[in-house]
């Protein structure tokens, strides 16, 4: 990577704590106002030096996880400078302030420029499809939900993605395919609210997620264009980054990155990964 390209936008990370510390303080207009003034400085030093050809891209990755990643599933061949300053984490403050004060229009637009800067946030993602759905646009809802599974990093993203299908499916009639992907949901150990009231609600019913087994419930929600699972693309990336840390040097953020791998696909895949890697390595 060439890092003589990389531009430098003076104290930005340190105003964007000052932002943060408001929003946690729900002084939303305050922080509205100051990520925005943040933004249009950014935006103009973007557009005079951080111009995208069909060469060079620019990014703002938060860590180098990402950034493979986004190279193992975007298949983009372009050369990446990734900023050290957080424009993803910029624009998605100012998308969750103007949610918060009920501007969703300026939201939508805040939340589209933090994931052009982060592609592989899916908190990011989900909360965009959120304020599309709040719009009356199913179909970008639905869109970008699908958009997480082959993308996330978390189990409760993929989790939040398949809840979000349940609904859907179980309002145009689709019962089978709602109680499979909430059963997909189940398969991951999170505890998400949504999920929980409707497989409350679906307690004992005939389409009770609960009552399927994956061997069911996979077939269902593939008929429906859905994975059955995480990507194990993003399991191998995580794992990629927690051994390449051969020092030691962070041991927290390795085991951190092997939890998170196990919670997308589960112990034994990741120490069949592992082993793969590791013969990789040897070779």
């Amino acid at each position: 990577m060439n890092n003589d390209k990389k531009p430098d936008f003076s104290r930005l990370n340190q105003r964007l704590q000052e932002a943060e510390a408001l929003l946690g303080e729900q002084k939303l207009e305050e922080a509205a106002g100051l990520l925005s003034a943040l933004a249009e400085d950014a935006e103009e030093y973007v557009d005079r030096n951080c111009q995208t050809t069909d060469e060079i891209q620019y990014f703002s990755f938060p860590s180098l996880f990402y950034q493979l990643a986004y190279r193992r599933v975007e298949k983009d061949p372009r050369q990446i400078i990734n900023l050290e300053e957080h424009l993803d984490q910029l624009y998605a403050d100012l998308g969750y302030a103007l949610v918060g004060l009920g501007d969703y229009a300026a939201a939508d637009k805040a939340l589209m420029q933090a994931i052009r800067w982060n592609p592989m946030n899916c908190a990011v993602r989900l909360d965009l499809a959120e304020v599309r759905r709040t719009a009356g646009d199913l179909k970008e809802w639905l869109g970008l939900s699908f958009s997480v599974f082959s993308r996330a990093s978390e189990a409760r993203h993929l989790v939040r993605a398949y809840a979000n299908f349940a609904s859907y499916f179980e309002s145009t009639g689709k019962d089978l395919a709602a109680a499979a992907a909430l059963r997909c949901a189940l398969n991951f150990d999170v505890d998400d609210p949504v999920v929980a009231e409707l497989c409350s609600a679906w307690a004992g019913a005939d389409k009770d997620p609960q009552t399927l087994t994956m061997a069911e419930a996979g077939p269902l929600v593939e008929a429906e264009g859905l994975p059955e699972g995480a990507n194990a693309e993003i399991a191998v990336c995580l794992l990629l980054c927690a051994t390449d840390d051969v020092n030691g040097a962070n041991e927290k953020l390795a085991k951190a990155y092997i939890k998170a791998a196990r919670a997308l696909v589960g112990q034994k895949a990741c120490e069949a990964l592992l082993a793969l890697i590791k013969e990789s390595d040897e070779q």
